[in-house]
């Protein structure tokens, strides 16, 4: 297996493009823990492989943390050292994988507070492990990860929708909504975009916009600065946001993304900031 900074490298994601920002020390200890989410995150996603296999391997890493690794791989020991450093509790790390094995079994969510459980895991449970390695201390900061936990998991979901349709027929978006806007699952798999479909599309926008805002009304100013990369993947995720709002949420035959240079200009920006804050 590749080391965890060859997995971050190799990902291009937005996360990875956040961390840049961080002292060294911090940067490689996030880099650890996005290369051990990544690496849970693919194991569930591995459609070439069989999914007794998949979810024994996922079984495998949840097990060697609660209990200890065998004969731990190299990102293992990265992983087992990262929580004993920065004092990571180990629910968290579980809580992703168990996050992970929902998508072993394409479900249906019935309503918000159904999804909500799922996003927790997969997303909320990241950021207050972050916060470990961000060096936030402010118990306050607590309710920041958790609302922009929520919030990036579901521009990420909106953004997805036809990706996940082509991927098992993974549908995300709460049953309860789709009975709002007369629109059904049917239609969905169907991609069919109309009214319907754009309503249903931004009613899920609005929550996503009120859990950004909460996480920005929640952020304690003592640990401002250590949540900066944090609040640059807030700026991109809901750039993002709206530029599919803008759109129309034409998501079953395109992934919306932002350019370098709109990232490098959010980066700059929060950069600014921190240097006029020090």
């Amino acid at each position: 297996m590749a080391d965890s900074a060859e997995i971050t490298r190799q990902a291009k994601s937005n996360l990875a493009f956040a961390l840049q920002i961080l002292p060294k020390e911090r940067r490689d200890g996030m880099v650890t823990f996005y290369a051990f989410c990544r690496v849970v995150d693919d194991l569930a996603d591995e459609a070439d492989r069989p999914l007794a296999e998949r979810e024994a391997g996922l079984l495998a890493w949840k097990d060697g943390l609660e209990n200890g690794f065998a004969n731990p791989d190299p990102l293992q020991v990265e992983v087992v050292e990262l929580m004993r450093q920065y004092d990571i509790p180990v629910h968290l790390l579980t809580a992703i994988i168990e996050g992970c094995r929902m998508d072993l079994h394409p479900q249906r969510f019935g309503t918000w507070d159904d999804l909500s459980q799922y996003t927790w895991k997969v997303a909320c449970a990241v950021g207050l492990a972050s916060l470990k390695v961000f060096g936030a201390t402010d118990p306050a900061s607590e309710r920041y990860a958790v609302a922009l936990g929520h919030a990036l998991q579901l521009t990420n979901i909106l953004r997805d929708v036809g990706e996940d349709l082509s991927n098992g027929g993974r549908i995300y978006l709460p049953l309860a909504d789709f009975a709002r806007f007369q629109y059904s699952e049917r239609d969905l798999i169907g991609r069919v975009y109309d009214g319907r479909f754009a309503a249903m599309m931004a009613y899920q926008a609005d929550r996503a916009t009120a859990f950004y805002q909460e996480a920005v009304e929640a952020m304690p100013k003592g640990d401002a600065k250590a949540l900066v990369p944090a609040e640059i993947m807030r700026s991109i995720y809901q750039t993002l946001l709206e530029k599919m709002r803008k759109d129309g949420f034409k998501v079953f035959h395109q992934r919306y993304k932002l350019s370098k240079a709109r990232k490098m200009a959010i980066f700059s920006k929060h950069l600014l900031r921190l240097g006029s804050a020090a």
